[in-house]
C-alpha cells in the first residue's frame, strides 16, 4: 500500500561528483512529487565541502549543508552517496565517520556511480551485494573482496542500494518509486523521462557485445567474450579456435576481417586496459597489475604497456621507479 508519509532523501555530493547520475536520481523523485499532485519525497543535498560542490564537469553545486549537519535519521531515511573521479582520494575520515553513524541510526545506505567505493571503505558493502560502474568493476573487486559485486544496473541488497552511474540511477529510483507509491506512478515518471524502457536488477551495464564492436557474427562474440571472461590467465589463440569450431587460420581470418588485428593482439589489448585500470584505480604493486592481467613476466609487461599507451606502469602512477620484480623469466 503507498506510504503518505514522505521519504526522505540525502544526497552527499563527494568532490568531482559525476552530474548524470545525480541528475538521474533526483529528477525522478521530483517527478513523482508532480505527477502526484503532492510532495511523496523530500531531499537535501550535504557535503564535506559544508557550502558548495564541485562537479567533474566544473559545475557546482549550492548545498544545504556540511557533515556537522548531522541529523539523525528516520529508519526510511536513504543515504545517496554520489561519486565521480579520483574517488579513493574521497574517502576521508569525515566522510566515512558520518557515513558509518548515518547506518548505525537506521538509514538505508546507498550509492550511485563510483559512490559505492566509498561506502565500500566505510565497511558498509561488507557481505552485501553491490555493483559500480563496469570501467572501475575489476579494481572495486580486487579492493574490496569480501562483497559480492555484480555487473548489473542497479542492486538492491536489503538496506543497501547501488547504481552504476549514467542513467542506471533512472532504474533505481523508479524502482524504489515503484516499491513505495506503486508501478503505476513509476511508470508514468518513466514516461515523463522518455525513459522507453525500464531496467531491472538483473539487466547488465555493458552493450552486448556484438554492438559494442560493431559486428553481428555469433562465433567471432563467443571468442571475445572468452577473452574477456580470461584476462588473468589467457587462452591461446589454438584453444579459443578449437573450442569455437575452427581453425586457427579461420580465427584469424575473422578477426582480420572483422576487427583489423589479430585475435592475439586483440587480446593484449585488452588484457592491458585492464591492466591501466587496475593502475589508476587501486594500490595494487605493479607485479600484482601484471598477473592480474595475465602477464608473468613484469619486465614484458612494462614493455607492452608502453608501447601501448607510451608510458610505463610505473610511470603511470607516478613513482619514478623502476618495475618491480625485475627481470623475472616469462
Amino acid at each position: 500500500m503507498p506510504s503518505e508519509k514522505p521519504r526522505r532523501f540525502t544526497f552527499l555530493l563527494l568532490n568531482r561528483f559525476t552530474m548524470m547520475p545525480f541528475a538521474a536520481a533526483i529528477e525522478p523523485l521530483r517527478l513523482a512529487n508532480r505527477a502526484a499532485g503532492k510532495t511523496l519525497f523530500e531531499w537535501r543535498l550535504i557535503g564535506p565541502q559544508g557550502d558548495m560542490a564541485a562537479c567533474s564537469n566544473g559545475t557546482r553545486m549550492l548545498l544545504d549543508g556540511g557533515l556537522e549537519n548531522d541529523q539523525a535519521p528516520g529508519r526510511d531515511e536513504v543515504v545517496i552517496v554520489c561519486g565521480g573521479t579520483e574517488i579513493a582520494r574521497e574517502a576521508t575520515k569525515p566522510v566515512l565517520n558520518w557515513l558509518r553513524r548515518q547506518a548505525r541510526s537506521g538509514a538505508v545506505m546507498g550509492a550511485v556511480c563510483t559512490g559505492a567505493w566509498v561506502l565500500a571503505e566505510a565497511g558498509l558493502l561488507d557481505g552485501r551485494k553491490a555493483t559500480i560502474h563496469w570501467e572501475n568493476h575489476d579494481g572495486f573487486a580486487e579492493a574490496f573482496p569480501e562483497i559480492d559485486l555484480y555487473r548489473s544496473v542497479f542492486v538492491h541488497d536489503g538496506n543497501r542500494l547501488t547504481a552504476a552511474g549514467g542513467t542506471s540511477s533512472i532504474d533505481l529510483m523508479l524502482h524504489l518509486i515503484a516499491e513505495a507509491q506503486g508501478d503505476a506512478l513509476a511508470a508514468e515518471v518513466a514516461d515523463q523521462m522518455l525513459h522507453t524502457a525500464i531496467r531491472t536488477g538483473q539487466d547488465r551495464q555493458r552493450l552486448s557485445i556484438p554492438t559494442r564492436i560493431g559486428v553481428r557474427h555469433p562465433r567471432l562474440a563467443a571468442v571475445i567474450a572468452r577473452m574477456e571472461a580470461n584476462l588473468e590467465e589467457p587462452i591461446s589463440p589454438a584453444q579459443l579456435a578449437a573450442d569455437a569450431g575452427m581453425s586457427t587460420r579461420q580465427l584469424e581470418r575473422l578477426f582480420r576481417r572483422y576487427l583489423n588485428r589479430s585475435p592475439k593482439r586483440y587480446y593484449m589489448e585488452t588484457r592491458l586496459s585492464r591492466a591501466r585500470n587496475l593502475l589508476m584505480q587501486t594500490e595494487m604493486s605493479i607485479i600484482e597489475v601484471a598477473l592480474a592481467s595475465g602477464f608473468s613476466s613484469p619486465s614484458h609487461f612494462s614493455k607492452c604497456y608502453r608501447a601501448q599507451y607510451g608510458s610505463t606502469p610505473y610511470r603511470e602512477r607516478g613513482t619514478g621507479q623502476p618495475v618491480e620484480g625485475g627481470n623475472s623469466p616469462s
